[in-house]
């Protein structure tokens, strides 16, 4: 029987082995060739000659048969496994990693033509934009601007600030008191709607303050002192002010890649999160994009996008957020996303990437994360 090739991505679940057949050199082993398990008739048969000019020689103790690595074995075992570690390295590298890159050849060059902008109820407005990942994955961005019952206005992972969007702010009475920044990604235009409102407070997750520190080139970044921090060592529940917390509940990830800060406008049950959850395709946000002006996103970004869709059993999804996302501190996302699904009353999500949920939403979240609420199946 031939021995299975392990793929590297279970070394996530299990780790590196700790010995393996040949003289206990895992890491070479990757590249050996495959075994043959001998039947029992063979052990006493002692060694032989091949017809390559080897001696295959037995193990009597476990009947294993050693076969000198050729080129044809090591192309075999490349094929097996280790394209799926590949992928897997890419996106990791990018994920956690990404290339520096001035924020400006982020923005369309035409913002107001391509954002659509939409009520999601009378007090939640999205302002959803084209955006692709290393400029060929089609995952969308997505603004959200909420009206509190005092009036003032909370503004989430804010986008462009453009004629449009002005507009819409205004037709609320223009109070914007507060600009959130959902994670340590979702920052860069927060400088511009601080010039625009400077009244409002900066909010944003640890780390972001330092992050933004330290860029000096950037002409959309500036150096503003945050008035809300929260990180890991913030005690529960997460406070902003008193007119803030009458309308939101908060929870922060901290073991999520991008320190993740979600918000639950208790009001109209919306919840909004930045990439905690996507729900691609990206279809609304490239709705205002010529065809021909879309990415492409090939086979990789196929990959990436199924890999990132709510639809059907989400397998992809929860494969994601179980080994990657969530890989960290397994068990305080698990306490932290069940909680939120115990405790939070909400019928929409809005996600920063791909279309938003706005029905069955509970469903969904029970669904995606169905493995950190009632254990890996």
């Amino acid at each position: 029987m031939p021995r299975i090739v392990p793929s590297p991505l279970r070394f996530l679940k299990y780790g590196l082995p700790k010995q393996h057949y040949h003289h206990q050199q895992p890491l070479r082993a990757l590249f050996r060739p495959t075994h043959q398990y001998q039947s029992l008739r063979h052990q006493s048969q002692g060694p032989r000659q091949s017809r390559g000019g080897y001696n295959y020689n037995y193990d009597h103790n476990s009947y294993r048969q050693y076969r000198p690595p050729n080129r044809w074995s090591i192309k075999r075992h490349i094929g097996k496994g280790y394209l799926e570690a590949l992928i897997l390295i890419f996106f990791l590298y990018k994920y956690k990693y990404p290339k520096a890159i001035m924020s400006s050849s982020l923005i369309p060059n035409n913002p107001d033509e391509v954002m659509v902008i939409r009520d999601l109820t009378p007090n939640v407005a999205i302002f959803s934009v084209p955006f692709s990942r290393f400029g060929k994955i089609p995952i969308g961005g997505r603004g959200t601007a909420v009206r509190l019952t005092s009036g003032s206005i909370a503004v989430f992972s804010p986008v462009a600030l453009t004629e449009a969007t002005k507009a819409k702010i205004a037709s609320w009475g223009g109070q914007v008191k507060y600009l959130v920044a959902t994670d340590i990604e979702h920052h860069i235009f927060l400088s511009e709607w601080k010039k625009a409102y400077p009244a409002a407070k900066l909010i944003g997750p640890e780390g972001l303050p330092e992050k933004r520190l330290k860029v000096k080139n950037d002409p959309k970044i500036g150096h503003e002192p945050f008035d809300v921090v929260i990180g890991k060592n913030t005690p529960r529940p997460y406070s902003v002010d008193a007119e803030f917390d009458k309308d939101f509940e908060v929870e922060y990830i901290a073991s999520h890649p991008n320190k993740e800060v979600v918000f639950l406008y208790k009001p109209d049950k919306v919840l909004i999160e930045a990439d905690l959850l996507f729900n691609l395709p990206a279809t609304e946000q490239y709705s205002k994009v010529p065809e021909e002006k879309k990415p492409k996103p090939g086979l990789l970004g196929g990959w990436f996008m199924g890999m990132n869709s709510t639809e059907g059993e989400a397998k992809g999804m929860k494969r994601f957020l179980w080994w990657v996302v969530s890989r960290a501190d397994r068990e305080g996302f698990n306490e932290i996303v069940g909680r939120m699904y115990r405790d939070w009353d909400f019928e929409v999500i809005v996600p920063c990437h791909g279309e938003v949920i706005e029905k069955g939403a509970k469903e969904v979240w029970g669904r995606v994360f169905e493995w950190h609420l009632e254990g890996k199946k």
